[in-house]
């Protein structure tokens, strides 16, 4: 196949990655600094079993110490016993591959580059205002209330409604028990912000990363860290990158089936008062198959303003960040290349 101008970045529908392309085009190359290993060290982890948070006293203490230390270390953990059937999690996946096999005209009647449409089809991060594009296909669409939503999300494949429905209604009352768990963790109690959590914003990030013909010269996503409270992530296979803060280099997050990652976002770091830092992370690629993550990303409201829990303030302690919503968040993307190094909690930690 010859090569095309390059240089340019693609539209929706017409991307290298939707096309399968056999080449890495010039704007999908990224400096050679930032490239990843095709040789990934995988990175050391913590594992919750969940079912100790609802066992004896005892065991649901040793349990909210470690997610207390997973959040202080290293802002990422992954869960298992979760309670969410193996079922309902490969029902989720399943509907998530069949959307990205339709052909482009079903997909792309979602396609926007507004942030704040309830439900969007798209690449990279912004189609065509990107500096670099990455080899990514993506469907965000609200989760919760359920009802609220469910009747704008796509009607093909035939049950995707019902089985990414059941999902995210279940994850949705994970990631409230995760909350309230991680509250604890901070001296907080688990029913801190649980009102505002339960009537809180759910997006779902159905992410498609299609074989690439070149992995080690492209990325699925930059690095970045995740502008909610939290986000827990499905996937099929490995694909995960975290920095560790112990040497400084990306690490792989090895793939254990049927558990959930669990991702610190900045309005916790906020929360938190900086105990706990939201973690960077990113999606690295391969050439062989395509690997499906599906991210529910959990808030406060759309303009309801996340501020530093009053009891990790003091004279030893001063507020470190400014308050901010997730609607903030979404005018922060607006104006910001991420991809660029700009990230929304630098914008909010308070100069000494």
């Amino acid at each position: 196949m010859e090569k095309k101008d390059s240089s340019s970045s693609f539209t929706i529908g017409d991307s290298a990655q939707e096309r399968s392309w056999p080449y890495v085009p010039d704007c999908y190359v990224i400096p050679s600094s930032n490239r990843p290993s095709l040789t990934p060290e995988t990175a050391s982890v913590p594992v919750i079993d969940f079912s100790r948070l609802r066992q004896d006293a005892t065991q649901r203490a040793n349990a909210i110490k470690e997610i207390g230390n997973a959040c202080h270390q290293v802002g990422f953990f992954q869960i298992i016993n979760h309670g969410i059937c193996q079922s309902i999690l490969d029902g989720a996946l399943s509907v998530a591959s069949d959307f990205f096999k339709l052909p482009a005209e079903e997909k792309v009647k979602f396609m926007s580059n507004d942030v704040k449409k309830p439900v969007r089809y798209g690449t990279s991060l912004k189609d065509g205002d990107d500096k670099f594009q990455f080899w990514r296909v993506f469907l965000k669409h609200y989760a919760h209330p359920l009802s609220d939503w469910i009747h704008l999300w796509p009607k093909n494949p035939p049950h995707y409604r019902e089985n990414m429905g059941k999902y995210c209604k279940e994850v949705m009352k994970l990631a409230l028990e995760v909350m309230g768990a991680i509250n604890e963790s901070l001296g907080l109690g688990p029913s801190y912000l649980s009102n505002q959590m339960e009537d809180g914003m759910q997006v779902t990030a159905v992410n498609c990363y299609p074989p690439c013909p070149n992995p080690e010269l492209a990325l699925g996503l930059p690095p970045h860290s995740d502008y909610t409270c939290l986000s827990i992530v499905l996937q099929n296979s490995a694909g995960l990158e975290v920095i560790d803060k112990r040497d400084g280099k990306w690490k792989l997050i090895p793939d254990v089936h049927g558990a959930l990652q669990v991702h610190i976002g900045d309005h916790l770091e906020v929360l938190s008062n900086g105990l706990y830092k939201s973690v960077v992370h990113r999606a690295i690629l391969n050439s062989e198959r395509t690997r499906i993550s599906i991210a529910s990303l959990h808030s406060m409201g759309m303009d309801e303003k996340m501020g530093t829990a009053e009891e990790l303030v003091d004279d030893q302690h001063p507020k470190k960040y400014k308050d901010s919503s997730f609607g903030d968040f979404l005018d922060f993307l607006c104006k910001n290349d991420i991809a660029e190094g700009k990230n929304f909690i630098d914008k909010l930690k308070i100069k000494a």
